[in-house]
């Protein structure tokens, strides 16, 4: 269907004074490197779109390789067709918008991936998305900044590498939560009848600062991912415009889901 910077650890620290509520507590978990991974899919689907199931299928293939990052932003404008997403937010369809002003398209559409933040493309076609992600690996235009994601007591720490800032872009480090598993009986619209089980949905994001291509240690609190009805989230190092449209996405984490 078509239709101030945060740099340092002690910003952080401020914020974290300021969030009341108690920590996850979980276990320390392994670090994961950007530098594993070759690309980032992100999937915007709908319940209320009669094409998306196809692509909230194939999406799954991708988040259960442990060399991409796939997440799933599900959009509200299908709304009006009589089922109201229950996994969709305003912001996830900005952000959709966002990229169309990137792309320099006059329309959304769903199912829509988007690539490394560089390309987009139908969602369904799970065997081009696969090849497209080893096309920008190859010429070195998959996640070339490597980033460690570390979860240590109720702090969770984020640490991006050096490197060079693309000439007209600034880079913000974006921290994205999502809940891995969430099964809708859909009892209206294109779907009606339908039982869906999607994966990796994007409950919220917040940009943690401005990189600048140098060394970047962030720690922020455990309960956030609560705070944003996650249980799970990621890191994305993304280039933006001078007028603040997304582009290329430059490096990527993953933080394994935390018990609920």
């Amino acid at each position: 269907m078509n239709q101030s910077k945060l740099t340092r650890r002690s910003v952080l620290a401020m914020s974290s004074a300021l969030l009341a509520g108690s920590s996850i507590g979980a276990p320390a978990l392994a670090q994961t490197k950007s530098n594993k991974l070759i690309g980032v899919v992100e999937l915007f689907t709908s319940q209320g779109c009669s094409s998306c199931p196809p692509a909230d299928v194939a999406l799954r293939q991708f988040i259960e390789r442990d060399d991409v990052l796939a997440l799933a932003f599900h959009v509200d404008y299908w709304d009006y067709l009589g089922w109201k997403d229950t996994l969709a937010s305003p912001e996830n369809t900005q952000r959709q918008y966002a990229y169309a002003k990137s792309f320099e398209s006059r329309t959304v559409y769903t199912p829509q991936a988007v690539i490394n933040g560089r390309e987009h493309l139908s969602g369904a076609n799970g065997g081009v998305i696969a090849a497209k992600l080893g096309t920008f690996a190859g010429r070195g235009e998959g996640l070339t900044i490597p980033i460690e994601m570390s979860s240590v007591g109720n702090r969770i720490r984020v640490q991006v590498d050096s490197g060079a800032v693309p000439d007209g872009s600034d880079v913000k480090l974006v921290l994205v939560y999502f809940k891995d598993e969430s099964t809708i009986d859909i009892e209206r619209g294109e779907n009606r009848g339908k039982q869906m089980t999607y994966r990796n949905t994007v409950t919220g994001a917040q940009v943690l600062g401005m990189w600048d291509g140098q060394n970047m240690d962030i720690e922020i609190p455990q309960d956030e991912i609560r705070a944003h009805k996650a249980n799970g989230c990621a890191i994305l190092l993304q280039a933006t415009s001078e007028s603040g449209t997304p582009g290329a996405i430059m490096g990527a984490a993953i933080l394994p889901r935390q018990s609920s």
